[in-house]
């Protein structure tokens, strides 16, 4: 097992989502640095680990039940999205100090969120419900029409 892997080993699930925030800081700040050494090569590998880093938090995202928040959050994530690609396209030192300010607000609350009790409760309750997958849904067709709705 690696440092990385122990370090996360026991934490709960917002802890974990925590880590993957910092994660983005950090390679937005890699990605920073490159362009001010002019460092191309450099500054791709960053923003596509920032970039990765968002498509699993909006893999992730429950809109069934995560509701008007998970939309919100679907929201930013493309928005950080957006502004890492343009920040990586332009080389602009100000477009993803910005995407890296607003990363560390939604951390901040995160933070927070990580610290109460009842919202870890729910979401242990959550963690545990049964997910529909793709395989579910080839396999009950009955049970998928009865949850879809426009």
């Amino acid at each position: 097992m690696n440092y990385q892997k122990e370090a996360l080993a026991g934490k709960n699930p917002v802890e974990l989502i925590v880590a993957l925030y910092d994660g983005m800081i950090r390679f937005l700040h890699e990605a920073v640095a490159a362009i001010e050494r002019g460092d191309t090569s450099a500054r791709r590998v960053a923003i596509k680990r920032v970039l990765d880093i968002l498509m699993h938090l909006q893999s992730r995202l429950r809109m069934d039940v995560g509701g008007t928040s998970a939309q919100s959050l679907s929201e930013f994530y493309a928005a950080i999205f957006a502004l890492c690609l343009e920040g990586s396209r332009l080389a602009s030192v100000k477009r993803l100090e910005e995407a890296m300010a607003c990363v560390r607000d939604v951390r901040e609350a995160w933070n927070v969120v990580a610290r109460d009790p009842e919202v870890l409760r729910l979401l242990e309750q959550e963690a545990q419900a049964p997910q529909l997958t793709h395989s579910t849904l080839a396999q009950e067709p009955a049970m998928a029409s009865a949850r879809w709705s426009a």
